[in-house]
């Protein structure tokens, strides 16, 4: 049997970066990340042999003065807050391209926040409660419309204007039939 490899293959830009801060991070002392870092079992094995702790939000809210790694998916603002007020060190890996999403839906929020007469809608096609997800939601303090396909547009009022954004894993084509 000949397996052949693309050469394209394998963890996309944000998620190499990440696991790259976890390496390094680990190098200086015990590190925490906040969720799965990869979608991949044996990488988060890897990782956890070399002493990386997976927490969750629930056990965020108990440390102290822990070291604690954002993965690439990105991390709402409630995220960080809680992170301060629990005298955590935050090792932001979050994305660039997600970072990016993160300010523009952020800066529409706040540009729009306060029209009265026509309050726009902000629509993020994405899956709920994907991890990603929740970070971009977060930037309008959870008042983002999340769809995920065409069946979903009647939760949509077209009388008001709409901003929509996409999560970044999801594909072109159905971002382009919501359109």
């Amino acid at each position: 049997m000949i397996v052949t490899i693309d050469a394209h293959s394998g963890f996309c830009f944000g998620v190499t970066r990440a696991i790259t801060a976890a390496e390094s991070e680990l190098s200086k002392g015990p590190l925490c990340c906040l969720g799965d870092i990869v979608h991949n079992g044996q990488e988060v094995a890897r990782l956890e042999a070399l002493g990386l702790r997976t927490i969750d939000y629930d056990d965020l809210r108990t440390l102290h003065h822990a070291r604690v790694l954002l993965r690439a998916h990105g991390e709402p603002p409630s995220t960080y807050w809680i992170a301060q007020q629990r005298g955590c060190e935050i090792i932001d890996a979050t994305c660039p391209v997600v970072k990016k999403l993160q300010d523009r839906i952020r800066e529409c929020y706040e540009a729009h926040r306060n029209d009265e007469t026509l309050p726009p809608q902000i629509v993020i096609y994405g899956q709920p409660g994907h991890a990603e997800v929740i970070g971009l939601q977060g930037q309008t303090h959870n008042t983002a419309i999340v769809i995920e396909n065409t069946d979903q547009l009647d939760r949509l009022d077209f009388s008001r204007p709409i901003y929509l954004f996409s999560q970044t894993t999801k594909s072109v084509e159905g971002f382009q039939a919501l359109v």
